[in-house]
């Protein structure tokens, strides 16, 4: 529930695609997080912890945040972004599996950019998954069952509350919403920027 990457994203992908853009967000970044808590059950955790590697992910992923922030202010300030309540309505199958597909794809690359995500996973998320690995893999799939369940929950909620609230939306707020959903990315970049150097000279 706390503000990051996931969220922000959330927010201006549902004012633009609407309500169904939390769950498709979420399935990216559901399938990342498996991916991960299997290589953690495998013995993956005190790699992904070593400060070098929290470095790297912190520039790369700074710089993947920076490029998603400055790409949505450029087109608010270019005009390119529209207020279109019949998107995902209309068009073609194959428009709309691609639109399906950017999602998903774009919760799982939000979510590797963000370096306190995999630093979460190595060390609480890493006790957990220790705790779940006394009933064996059951218990793991047990666990991230419960855990991606959450995550389903709170984001379809926020986006079922901006996308459902898009028709009292118009021109001006949307480009807003765009707008501080956009300088919020470019402001985490800067800050995962910065703690990736302090990392890497530490």
């Amino acid at each position: 529930m706390m503000p990051g990457p996931l969220l922000t994203v959330t927010v201006a992908e549902s004012a633009r695609q609407g309500a169904k853009a939390g769950p498709l967000l979420v399935v990216g970044h559901g399938l990342l997080e498996a991916a991960l808590v299997a290589a953690i059950a495998l013995g993956i955790g005190p790699f992904i912890a070593r400060q070098g590697v929290v470095a790297g992910i912190s520039l790369v992923g700074g710089g993947f945040l920076l490029w998603m922030g400055a790409t949505i202010l450029r087109d608010v300030v270019k005009g390119r972004v529209s207020l279109d309540l019949t998107a995902g309505t209309k068009g073609s199958n194959s428009a709309a599996s691609a639109g399906v597909g950017r999602l998903i794809g774009l919760g799982a690359g939000v979510s590797l950019s963000n370096p306190y995500w995999s630093l979460w996973w190595a060390t609480i998320g890493l006790s957990y998954v220790n705790v779940a690995l006394r009933w064996g893999w059951g218990g793991v799939a047990v666990f991230f069952t419960g855990h991606i369940l959450a995550d389903l929950v709170w984001y379809a909620a926020v986006a079922g509350v901006v996308g459902g609230g898009r028709r009292f939306l118009g021109p001006a707020l949307y480009r807003a919403v765009l707008t501080v959903a956009a300088l919020f990315l470019i402001g985490l970049a800067g800050y995962f920027i910065l703690k990736g150097l302090e990392y890497w000279h530490f």
